[in-house]
């Protein structure tokens, strides 16, 4: 299995303060990895730099190859590494249509991004009840699929999504991920930081656990779904 991403040496600071502590990890193509760990380990830390909205200040970040330490955020994204953040941050003036058609800004021509349109909308069938209306007037839930949707239009090779369960109904995070496990299904790559750590387990084929900016285990998610420190510190006794 090839590494689609392959981070080496990382390290991140705000200001005097080391957020991300020289860490070591690798995406396999057509995965799902996820990173766990509590508020403040480091982990949107770490998702922030691979997308080049925050800069590394020593390490490697290979994307198929490529070094993307220093590159500008949209350049990246045009290599095809889009993150859904935190928070969604979609646009609630703009209609449900024209935030979706932000994320093929850099695409052409027109027809296919009409047709990745409909691609989605099946996928997202909610968002089409809702097509021309405000984002802002979204649920929390709907406004998650619009913030997903968002990348997928930029057709990623690798998508980042930083706590896409937060402040959602049990169902919709439910349905959120079997969301995510059909885009797997169809080939795209995913990193997942989640706090549910175990909805996250049960669909990621690899997971990180970091603390204090470091990663301080690494394996496969059954394996990590049996590990005592991860049911002790995550999943209860």
């Amino acid at each position: 299995m090839s590494a689609l991403l392959q981070v080496t040496g990382l390290r991140v600071h705000y200001g005097a303060i080391e957020a991300v502590k020289g860490v070591d990890f690798s995406l396999d193509e057509g995965k799902i990895t996820t990173l766990l760990g509590a508020n403040g380990a480091g982990k949107s830390t770490t998702l922030l730099a691979l997308s080049g909205l925050l800069r590394a200040c020593a390490g490697t970040i290979l994307f198929d190859g490529v070094d993307l330490r220093g590159e500008p955020a949209h350049r990246i994204v045009a290599r095809g590494l889009v993150q859904v953040a935190e928070g969604r941050e979609i646009l609630t003036t703009l209609t449900v249509r024209e935030n979706l058609m932000l994320g093929a800004y850099r695409r052409n021509p027109r027809h296919e991004s009409d047709a990745d349109l409909e691609m989605l909308l099946q996928l997202f069938p909610r968002l089409r009840e809702r097509l021309d209306g405000p984002a802002g007037n979204l649920s929390g839930g709907e406004q998650q699929m619009l913030a997903i949707g968002r990348a997928l239009m930029g057709r990623p090779r690798l998508l980042l999504l930083d706590e896409p369960s937060m402040g959602l109904a049990p169902l919709l995070v439910r349905e959120i991920f079997h969301t995510l496990r059909q885009l797997n299904g169809r080939g795209l790559t995913i990193f997942l930081v989640e706090q549910n750590v175990r909805q996250a387990l049960k669909i990621a084929d690899r997971a990180y656990v970091m603390e204090n900016g470091k990663i301080v285990l690494s394996g496969p998610s059954a394996e990590l779904f049996d590990n005592p420190k991860v049911i002790e510190a995550y999943l209860g006794a």
